[in-house]
């Protein structure tokens, strides 16, 4: 397996079941790795340097630490702008599948889930001068993997996108279309497979003390550990073309759709970390926890999910596969462990991605229904108030959104009606935008979320 992006959560959550399996005594498979950006330059080096080897962190909900070290990446790739590297391992027969980590703006789809042409990046790899964006650098390697006639390979998503692997494939083809190479887009459509997957750990960004609690309890000197929380979940769709490890037997769930599991994971798990992140920003606090912790914000997320989308997930006509009430209980129990410290900045970035994708489908099917919105429109009204602390620099962090459009973000906010624009917004909503249903109720919530925090909001 290659996979592109070694970041924290790869490294927290792919390849530990990869190294459980080789663990098991299957010793098939391992991975090898990089990244098609410059952005992290020293994990890699330092990665390298290990062998590929580090130490994973896990802590339960009470506070329990445990420590493993894992060793199923076997080869580590330094970043070159020509990316080489990549482009051969990718294409050796041997390379059966190519996996990768993006973010939600990452995939530079608009809301026909079309490439979104205004990107500079995008642009930039259609007219060949840069191989950044995963449209740009898995075409490289399957552009040399067609010239060595290597064989079909899986190019497997692993993020949060919903139907990742059909929405990253019609990018895929329609940037060979862009790129007028009718050769490699026959040979993608006939050698290559996309599954669905979902995949879920929540992985913060390891902090300097996690490789000082590596040293004292194991005696390894690691420069680059990792750590999560217990909880892990991956959950993809059988429809490999060259073959797969038998993930089955280390917990890895098989499906023929995966779909009832990336709904639940993506608009309760995602939609109220985004709730959580926004909130306890605009309260004060640093980290998840301790936004949980507030009873206001607490009783948000839980009414998002209990009067919005479980209505929405499941019904006497499509019951759901999932108890979507324990689900969402466990998920609050997973952001309560305080031992995580998962921070605000962390989850609250890429609003102009999660609004589309995680809350807006809530808003939609339950205004189709009939049904009134006010739990969920309370998510968009705090992503307002969240935004126009950024416009007025007065996040405490520094915040960043791929999706976001800062020129038009800010005219949001400056305007007369601020409400009244951001639901207008095309790019949050799509086909909703200026809907007066959707107005009327995320300006009742925005009043709400004004009140709730009254001391931390002005303007």
């Amino acid at each position: 397996m290659l996979h592109l992006g070694l970041g924290s959560f790869h490294r927290a959550h792919q390849a530990v079941y990869l190294h459980r399996l080789i663990a098991s005594g299957d010793e098939r498979w391992v991975l090898a790795g990089g990244n098609l950006r410059p952005d992290m330059a020293d994990t890699l080096t330092a990665l390298a340097g290990q062998g590929g080897r580090y130490t994973l962190e896990t802590v339960t909900p009470d506070g329990t630490r445990d420590y493993e070290w894992i060793t199923s990446i076997r080869h580590v790739l330094p970043y070159e702008p020509s990316l080489a590297g990549l482009i051969d391992v990718g294409a050796d027969p041997r390379t059966r599948i190519i996996s990768f980590t993006v973010t939600e703006g990452g995939y530079y789809l608009d809301g026909r889930n079309r490439l979104d042409l205004s990107n500079a990046e995008l642009a930039s790899d259609l007219d060949g001068r840069t191989q950044q964006t995963v449209y740009g650098g898995v075409a490289a390697i399957l552009r040399e993997r067609m010239r060595r006639d290597a064989g079909p390979v899986s190019l497997l998503n692993c993020d949060n996108l919903r139907h990742n692997g059909e929405r990253f494939r019609a990018g895929l083809l329609e940037f060979l279309e862009r790129r007028d190479e009718p050769g490699l887009l026959d040979w993608v459509a006939a050698h290559t497979t996309c599954p669905n997957g979902m995949v879920d750990r929540i992985t913060p960004r390891p902090s300097p003390d996690v490789a000082e609690r590596v040293r004292l309890v194991t005696g390894r000197h690691d420069a680059v550990p990792v750590m999560g929380e217990s909880f892990i979940q991956w959950v993809i769709e059988d429809d490999f073309c060259a073959g797969r490890p038998a993930w089955e037997t280390v917990g890895v769930q098989m499906v023929a759709s995966v779909q009832p599991y990336e709904e639940a994971k993506i608009r309760i798990l995602n939609g109220t970390h985004s709730c959580i992140a926004w909130a306890g920003t605009l309260a004060g606090c640093h980290f998840i926890h301790e936004g949980l912790s507030v009873p206001a914000i607490r009783r948000m997320a839980m009414d998002y999910v209990t009067d919005d989308v479980i209505p929405c997930l499941h019904s006497p006509e499509s019951p759901s596969p999932i108890d979507l009430a324990a689900y969402r209980d466990t998920v609050l129990a997973r952001f309560g462990n305080a031992a995580i410290r998962d921070t605000n900045q962390r989850v609250a970035m890429d609003g102009y991605s999660k609004i589309p994708g995680f809350i807006a489908p809530t808003v939609r099917e339950r205004l189709a229904a009939g049904q009134p919105i006010a739990g969920v429109a309370r998510l968009p009204a705090l992503f307002l108030a969240f935004l126009q602390r950024w416009h007025r620099d007065e996040l405490p962090y520094a915040y960043q959104d791929q999706g976001m459009d800062p020129a038009a973000a800010r005219a949001i906010c400056a305007s007369a009606d601020p409400v009244a624009a951001l639901c207008a917004d095309p790019v949050l909503w799509h086909e909703l935008a200026g809907d007066a249903r959707l107005t009327a109720a995320v300006r009742g919530a925005f009043d709400e979320v004004h009140t709730t925090f009254a001391g931390a909001l002005h303007g």
